[in-house]
C-alpha cells in the first residue's frame, strides 16, 4: 500500500508548518516511487524532523530521513535528470524575494492556507500502522 500525502503529512508535521510535500511517480508504471521530498518552513522543523522520524515505520517499512541533495529539489519526476533545467537560481524574481524574505501577496496567502491546513491536521487524531520486527 502506497503511502498517500495526507498520511505523510500526518506523520511529519508534528515537527513544524510544512511548506510543500512531493511524491514522485513512475510514470511509465503509474506508481510512486518510494521516496518523497518534505520541506518545512523553517530548517529547525527539518533538523527535527530528520532526527525523529529516520528509522522509523510506516506502513510497515523503515523510512530514511535525510536532507535531499540540491540537485534533487524539484528536479521533477522524469528520468534521470538528462531534460535538467541549467538557468541560475537566481535569475528569476522569486529567488531574490524568497532570499530577502519578501512574498507576495499570492504566496502569503497560500502559506497562510497551508499553515492553518497543518493546524487542522494537528487538531485530528493520528493513526499511523506500524509492525514490530
Amino acid at each position: 500500500d502506497a503511502v498517500q500525502e495526507p498520511t505523510l503529512r500526518a506523520a511529519m508535521i508534528p515537527f513544524g508548518p510544512i511548506k510543500s510535500i512531493e511524491i514522485p511517480l513512475d510514470y511509465a508504471k503509474g506508481i510512486h516511487r518510494g521516496f518523497a521530498f518534505v520541506e518545512y518552513h523553517d530548517a529547525d522543523d527539518a533538523a527535527e524532523s530528520m532526527d525523529n522520524m529516520d528509522g522509523a515505520e510506516l506502513y510497515g517499512k523503515t523510512l530514511s530521513v535525510s536532507l535531499a541533495q540540491p540537485n534533487q529539489l524539484r528536479s521533477g519526476s522524469g528520468s534521470g535528470g538528462g531534460g535538467r533545467n541549467r538557468q541560475a537560481v537566481w535569475s528569476t524574481d522569486e529567488w531574490f524575494q524568497q532570499q530577502s524574505g519578501i512574498q507576495s501577496q499570492q504566496q502569503q496567502k497560500e502559506q497562510d492556507e497551508t499553515k492553518r491546513q497543518d493546524e487542522s491536521q494537528l487538531q485530528q487524531p493520528i493513526s499511523i500502522a506500524t509492525t514490530t520486527r
